[in-house]
């Protein structure tokens, strides 16, 4: 990217964050809380308000991450479950004819997984996972140093997979808290600093789960390794051993001699990634 200028964002359940990045470096950034209910013009104003706040002339382009299933080609989502009102939406022509630049969506957790590839933790893997724990379960694979989408960039939709009485991100999302102990992933955080019973055993739950997620992962890619993202994963330390025993189970031990977990060390990696993933499709 050279000293280029774009401007990255990541669209999420709740907010908006919105970051200038120069030289694979967030210089300065924005977040703005969000009503996913409301209508989709709401949004949109939303969406452009912190553009404007942040807006530079040089800005050469904006890379988007989106939490659902979208056709980059077209810059449309398809399927936003987060926020139903942008189902549908031509989301990257709409921001183009705003701001004059070129503007690339892309699912937010592929831009995860592609900017640890480019600037974080994950720079010495050539073939990883990379999973977001927050409001949704999301994943992004990287094969070869080359990011795989999928037909609408739906693949690592890992979250979808059957797993007990429903799917797998029922127990691996945000709202796994509040539907079996009646708390969000926040509230029991703070509960589980201060050495609450109730709190340390819904994460030490939560992180047997998520271990039943990564050996799905094992058996389909056996990738070198998972580097986690998201609100929940600053909760690590009370949920990485039982998410480690429960991997330790899995069949085959001497993939698990190549293999590794690791915690993303930015919340700034997705703004990353849709910027390097618009860069490159420049060049």
């Amino acid at each position: 990217m050279n000293d280029a200028v774009y401007l990255g964002i990541d669209i999420g359940a709740s907010s908006f964050k919105f970051g200038l990045v120069v030289e694979g470096t967030v210089t300065q950034e924005r977040n703005i809380a969000i009503d996913p209910k409301v209508a989709s013009k709401t949004l949109l104003i939303q969406l452009f308000a912190g553009i404007k706040d942040l807006w530079r002339e040089d800005i050469m382009g904006i890379g988007v991450g989106v939490p659902g299933i979208v056709d980059s080609e077209r810059g449309l989502i398809v399927d936003l479950q987060n926020i139903p009102a942008w189902c549908g939406l031509p989301l990257a022509e709409i921001m183009n004819k705003q701001f004059k630049v070129p503007v690339m969506l892309n699912n937010d957790a592929h831009c995860f997984a592609f900017g640890e590839l480019r600037y974080g933790a994950a720079k010495d893997w050539k073939n990883f996972v990379g999973i977001t724990l927050g409001t949704g379960l999301g994943m992004g694979i990287v094969i070869n140093n080359q990011l795989y989408k999928g037909v609408l960039s739906g693949a690592g939709e890992l979250g979808m997979l059957p797993y007990k009485k429903g799917i797998i991100e029922q127990y691996t999302a945000s709202f796994f808290f509040t539907n079996n102990y009646e708390a969000s992933a926040a509230e029991l955080y703070i509960r589980a600093q201060q050495g609450d019973a109730f709190a340390l055993e819904a994460y030490n739950t939560y992180g047997h789960h998520l271990g039943e997620a990564v050996k799905v992962v094992l058996s389909l890619l056996a990738p070198e390794g998972v580097i986690f993202g998201g609100s929940i994963v600053k909760a690590w330390p009370f949920f990485s051993a039982s998410l480690a025993s429960s991997i330790a189970a899995f069949p085959y031990k001497k993939q698990l001699d190549h293999f590794a977990l690791r915690q993303s060390p930015t919340m700034n990696s997705a703004l990353l990634g849709a910027v390097a993933l618009l860069a490159s499709d420049q060049c």
